[in-house]
């Protein structure tokens, strides 16, 4: 059983919808005992990182996402799922992250030609092999909706960048715990193939 963990976040339904089409069984709960007893485990989410973290923390789901990673039940972490892993946000002064993986989140910056936020489809690059993208080549598009990004303090997790005027950071691996800046759930065939490989994990 796939636990998705339910904090008022957006996106929850199509992560669902993803799931299921591949023959995964998925529960949409903050009950602290579903969420342990999974076989794995998905942070999904769009918006604020404060806002978030706020809901998070006033469901208690702090602790259960940390004790679910200490576990080493694979962990999956999408779009602002992937934020909320890392310890801060330039969206949030002060505001603390989960703190599972060392980094921070930053504002993409200005550049000419370029929006903010970044609202499409943009090619994968692979700096080292990742779980996640077996059978997915590279230059694989995926798609985006984001204005910050992350800058991991462990450069050896990073699994997948893309270039948007800066290297953006969009997988990370280590351990039981995968996060993917894109949304893999409305990534086509590629995404598919994404959720596919952690669901066999």
């Amino acid at each position: 059983m796939v636990a998705v963990i339910d904090y008022d976040a957006g996106n929850i339904k199509s992560v669902q919808k993803a799931l299921e089409h591949l023959g995964g069984q998925v529960s949409v709960t903050r009950d602290r005992d579903e969420i342990l007893a999974a076989d794995r485990v998905i942070l999904p989410g769009v918006g604020n990182f404060g806002d978030a973290m706020a809901k998070i923390n006033s469901f208690g789901l702090d602790a259960v996402i940390r004790e679910a990673a200490e576990r080493k039940t694979p962990f999956l972490g999408i779009c602002l799922g992937l934020q909320l892993l890392f310890e801060e946000s330039e969206e949030s002064p002060g505001v603390k992250g989960l703190g599972l993986l060392p980094g921070k989140i930053i504002r993409i910056p200005k550049a000419e030609g370029l929006k903010v936020p970044q609202i499409g489809w943009n090619a994968l690059k692979y700096p080292s092999e990742g779980r996640l993208f077996q059978g997915v080549a590279e230059g694989s598009y995926v798609y985006f909706v984001h204005s910050y990004y992350l800058q991991a303090q462990e450069k050896d997790i990073v699994k997948a960048t893309v270039e948007y005027g800066v290297s953006v950071e969009a997988s990370v691996e280590k351990e039981n715990i995968f996060a993917c800046q894109f949304h893999p759930e409305k990534s086509s065939d590629a995404g598919l193939q994404i959720l596919k490989n952690f669901l066999e994990i």
